[in-house]
């Protein structure tokens, strides 16, 4: 391992963080009303955090900076891994330094008020970089306020509040893909650098010049995101709620400035409307939409429809929008048929919001599904675990790996009965070596065992006491409670795992993780990263021999 050359690259990569933490500062001054003391908490707590991310990412840099090594497959992988982990520390100093404050066991007689802790930090800033949108946050505006337009609503900090959002739109595309970008001198180390970050099983890059591709990837991101920002802005949203909303939906976030998500403008369906095309781009492989402007760009050249021919002939595409639909179709005649709505418009309304919002790992929420059947619930779990397609925003394990583990099963049943038939394995029309399908099963494999042994961690080292809802309960009613753990602590690893967000039992959209405790926050801050960055970028970091020279 090549040390000085690991120390400049975090260096690098952390003074972008910081910097990045200036846009923020801005929204410290409320545009109506007077600045609240917390609102100047806000402000230096960020600006002692520039200068703690400048410093000590600066004190890196100059340690490594004589070295001009190329970055090879090892420095690669610690790069990724590593600056992921320290992008969440030096993102978790605003929450830290501003003393954010929040509500512990909200809604009962034992709430109080605290300062977020180091790993309530931690578990919010990480949760933000990986687009998960898990929070410990739970009052976010004051619902006494009854005149917001003369009155700012905020109980947090705005700035800290805009961070928190703006952390998902720099964590979307990818800090590492935006490192590529900014700096020219990688060479060669870059496409290491993006193999290794990029969602998915199949990375191909769309230029030869792996700069270009970054430069190219995060262009689309942000002329989509300076597109959603004007439409919410015109179809009701100020220009600080559309920003931050932005940043949730097109990073697959969720990330939202009010208590009640979407929901609070539920008396504009086309906000609504809006952000469910916006998740479902969000969701698209970014590649496909560099391929549609570059194929047939002009009116001579071809029509409208050749122009988006890279999409719909796409595979994985087609079968991300199946699902999607038929998991709508499916929810709207469970709401149906359980008289949860009054309309089948209202119902198709919701289904296909929280449809779009959990497969695409975004976790807005509009309506508490949590109150719908059983039926409804295992679907959106089952959901959760599929994600977005390879090269998107979103997180999950991916449409095209379940393409893959699809075929995979049925090579393996068609061999049963004709052992002497090899037949090749074929995926987007071309077939893929052996080594790509042994991949995806470990995958697959190894995303069941984190998930059943974090789910039994994270169930032993939490308090029984948490779930238990009076002193006097029965042992039948003790028996629900302890139950009702099991499935928040399963549905918890889910969410964290594939980074939704949001979850069922107590973690649904209207509730927050923060009645966990600092070591199961910390297990699932892990689990974040394992999920974003795909399991290997992280699990090498355990191994001592990754770290030795040979």
């Amino acid at each position: 391992m090549n040390w000085l050359l690991l120390s400049r690259m975090l260096g690098l990569l952390g003074m972008l963080v910081g910097a990045s933490m200036v846009f923020s500062l801005p929204w410290a001054f409320p545009i109506c009303g007077q600045t609240p003391e917390f609102e100047e908490r806000g402000f230096w707590g960020l600006v002692f955090a520039i200068l703690a991310s400048l410093t000590v990412s600066g004190t890196l840099y100059v340690i490594g900076r004589r070295t001009d090594a190329t970055i090879l497959r090892k420095e690669a992988l610690a790069v990724v891994g590593l600056g992921w982990i320290f992008a969440g520390i030096l993102g978790s100093l605003p929450f830290l330094f501003s003393g954010t404050e929040h509500e512990l066991y909200a809604g009962t007689e034992n709430a109080k008020i605290v300062r977020l802790s180091i790993a309530d930090c931690l578990f919010e800033s990480v949760s933000g970089f990986t687009t998960t949108g898990a929070s410990v946050l739970t009052e976010l505006e004051d619902p006494r306020v009854k005149n917001p337009e003369t009155t700012d609503r905020k109980l947090i900090p705005r700035c800290i509040l805009f961070w928190r959002s703006f952390t998902h739109w720099l964590g979307g595309m990818g800090i590492i893909v935006l490192f590529v970008a900014v700096l020219g001198q990688l060479g060669a180390g870059g496409k290491a650098l993006m193999r290794r970050e990029v969602p998915g099983p199949i990375t191909e890059t769309v230029r030869p010049r792996v700069r270009e591709t970054a430069i190219v990837m995060w262009a689309i991101y942000m002329g989509i995101s300076v597109l959603l920002t004007v439409l919410l802005y015109f179809e009701g949203m100020n220009f600080y709620d559309a920003l931050c909303h932005c940043f949730g939906t097109m990073a697959t976030g969720g990330f939202s400035t009010y208590n009640a998500s979407v929901g609070e403008w539920k008396d504009h369906p086309w906000i609504e409307v809006t952000i469910i095309l916006f998740m479902l781009v969000a969701g698209t492989n970014f590649s496909l939409y560099y391929l549609c402007l570059r194929s047939k760009s002009h009116e001579q050249e071809g029509s409208l429809l050749k122009r988006f021919s890279p999409l719909y002939r796409d595979p994985e595409f087609r079968a991300y929008l199946v699902i999607l639909l038929s998991s709508t179709f499916l929810l709207t005649f469970s709401l149906m048929k359980n008289h949860v709505y009054p309309t089948l418009a209202e119902s198709i309304r919701h289904a296909s919001f929280m449809s779009v919002a959990i497969m695409t790992t975004t976790g807005f929420g509009t309506e508490d599904f949590t109150k719908w059947s059983e039926f409804s619930k295992g679907l959106l779990l089952l959901l959760m675990f599929i994600g977005g397609c390879a090269g998107s925003t979103g997180g999950g394990m991916k449409v095209v790996r379940f393409l893959f583990f699809a075929k995979i099963i049925r090579l393996e049943i068609e061999q049963a009965f004709r052992p002497n038939v090899v037949r090749p394995l074929k995926i987007f029309g071309v077939s893929v070596d052996k080594s790509l399908r042994h991949e995806v099963v470990v995958y697959f494999s190894l995303i069941l065992l984190i998930f059943i042994s974090s789910w039994m961690t994270l169930a032993a080292i939490e308090p029984d006491t948490q779930w238990i809802k009076s002193a006097g309960e029965t042992a039948e009613q003790l028996q629900d409670d302890k139950a009702e753990k099991l499935l928040d602590c399963a549905s918890a690893v889910a969410s964290c795992l594939n980074n939704i967000g949001p979850g069922l039992g107590v973690l649904g959209p209207h509730s927050n993780y923060s009645g966990f405790s600092s070591q199961g926050k910390l297990l699932l801050t892990a689990l974040m990263l394992l999920g974003r960055l795909e399991l290997f970028a992280i699990l090498v970091l355990l191994f001592p021999s990754f770290w030795r020279d040979q």
